[in-house]
Order: structure tokens, then sequence, then C-alpha cells
């Protein structure tokens, strides 16, 4: 068993835009958790942008379901506006559930499947690579004693949407389909009104 224990090293390179690659970083949100930084952000005076993250279309109602949206780090600095280059995090006991779970994250396998992965531009998953590759659960685990209940946590709340999502098709009050053209959906994304689906 190794003795390893994670610990945050503060460097920002979660927060930031990955060079080279504009728009590419994901930091998603749920909407409950824009609400809360929207309001942080009036209080200090900050600048937060967010854009639609994972969206599915209603082809019954024509509307757009929102599940996630994403930080727009689209500032001068390119990074989440809640990081300080002296402090780092600035709202980390309120920090969103990505965040809170991190070098953990949530890979989309496909539009209803997730898996939990260690992050692979995290430094200190870079300095312990081969350790860390050659871990079992168990052991990932105690590593990441804090994160890891974080990302199940998260992962039960990507499920749980999962879960409304089809009763809502069983009930037969949504419909979504599973095969859909670009230009179908980029027709959905300029026309339709949005819906944001949350859940406790």
């Amino acid at each position: 068993m190794t003795s390893l224990t994670y610990k945050c090293m503060k460097c920002g390179t979660c927060c930031f835009e990955i060079e080279g690659q504009p728009g590419s970083k994901r930091i998603p949100l749920y909407p409950e958790e824009v609400d809360v930084l929207i309001e942080i952000a009036k209080e200090r005076g900050v600048e937060f942008n967010v854009i639609e993250d994972l969206v599915f279309p209603d082809v019954l109602n024509q509307k757009l379901l929102v599940v996630t949206y994403k930080i727009r780090l689209n500032n001068p600095k390119t990074c989440c506006p809640f990081y300080s280059l002296k402090k780092g995090c600035t709202i980390h006991q309120i920090k969103p559930f990505a965040c809170q779970a991190y070098p953990l994250s949530l890979i989309q396998l496909d539009a209803f499947n997730f898996q939990i992965s260690i992050d692979s531009s995290c430094p200190y998953v870079i300095k312990y690579h081969e350790i860390l590759n050659n871990c079992g659960l168990d052991e990932i685990k105690e590593i990441f004693k804090d994160e890891y209940p974080k990302a199940e946590r998260f992962y039960r709340k990507n499920k749980k949407i999962m879960l409304k999502i089809h009763r809502l098709e069983y009930k037969k009050k949504i419909k979504i389909p599973r095969n859909i053209s670009i230009k179908e959906f980029n027709n959905a994304l300029e026309k339709w009104d949005r819906v944001e689906l949350r859940v406790k």
C-alpha cells in the first residue's frame, strides 16, 4: 500500500485555460452553482461568465435541457475569476462540485454515462504518475481520501440527472433523440428556448 496522500499545490493549473487551446478547459457547473457564483461575483465586482456545457435537445417540446454550464475563462488572465495568484481559490468553502473533487474528474463516456478519472494535467499527478498508474481503487481512495467522496457525490448527482431524464422520457413528457445530425443540433441551439434540469 502506498503512503502517498494528495495535497493541493495551489498552482492553479485546474483554474487556468489550457495554453494554446482556447475554450477547451471544462469547469462544469450545475445551474444552482451558477446562481451562487453570480451573487458572489456581483458582491465582489468580478466579471463572471458561463456558457452552456451539457445540453440535451428535447424534440417533443422543442426545448434545450441544460444540465451543466462551464465557466468562460475569457478574462485577461484566462483563468477562473475566483482564482487569486496570492491566495489560490477565493471561494474554497463553497466551490463547485467539480473543483471540490479535483484532481479527480468525471469523464463523459457518452451522453448518459460517466466515470471517475484522474486529471493528468495536475502537477501532483504528473509527479507521481508512475505510482498512481499502478494503484488499485482502494489505494486511489486512500491517496485522494478527501477528494474521492466528493467525486462520488459529483458522480451520483450526474446519475440522478440522467435518471430524471429517463423518467421524463418514460412518462412521454420529453423526447431525446439518440441520433441527431450536427445541422439539426445547431438549429436547436440557435432557435429553441432553454430549460435547466435541476436535482437535489
